[in-house]
């Protein structure tokens, strides 16, 4: 295996462990007996359990950011566009082994001294919530910023709230749930 396929077998089979079993209960040597390296192949690649669950992390929702965007833009523009993340969380429920957000999984298990893990679980809830301000943004006509931080708050707070409790529930009602409650943020907004 080449180098830059071996960094990904490590990033993708400890971030599976890390997304199964979590953070804490995921051991160095549990990931090198999974990846079939040596020790010191792995600490080639990472300095650390840690590095290894930043790349993880990054990877995640780097492909989450990528894979949202694309099927959002292939909604029809306005409601369609809005609600989109809910339908989007439902495929991603649909997969075998749904175990939530992977980045709130892993918050819950940080001590208050991980701060690295925790800047970037924080970045990447950022990025999302950005996200939703562009599609707020792109489909709601005459807005104000204000408008829009409330618009996209709402769903990303609705979003997070429906990943962990269908999770907690084993069930995709709180996705459905969401859906339904989210037109209520756009009720006097004039949509594209």
């Amino acid at each position: 295996m080449q180098r830059p396929e071996l960094h990904e077998h490590i990033i993708t089979t400890a971030g599976n462990l890390f997304y199964a079993n979590g953070y804490n209960s995921t051991g160095i040597n549990e990931i090198i007996a999974k990846t079939g390296i040596a020790k010191a192949t792995l600490y080639s690649h990472f300095k650390s359990k840690e590095e290894i669950c930043i790349a993880y992390l990054t990877h995640r929702h780097n492909t989450f950011i990528s894979e949202l965007k694309s099927f959002t833009s292939k909604r029809k523009k306005g409601k369609n566009q809005l609600l989109a993340i809910f339908d989007f969380l439902r495929e991603m429920y649909r997969e075998e082994d749904f175990y939530g957000c992977w980045a709130l999984k892993t918050l819950g298990e940080l001590s208050s001294k991980e701060k690295k893990l925790l800047a970037v679980i924080q970045k990447q809830k950022k990025e999302l919530l950005l996200h939703l301000g562009e599609v707020v943004s792109e489909n709601v006509h005459n807005i104000s910023k204000a408008e829009t931080e409330k618009m996209s708050g709402g769903l990303y707070l609705l979003y997070n709230s429906a990943i962990t409790e269908s999770h907690l529930h084993k069930n995709d009602w709180p996705i459905y749930m969401a859906k339904s409650i989210a037109p209520s943020l756009f009720i006097n907004a004039e949509l594209a």
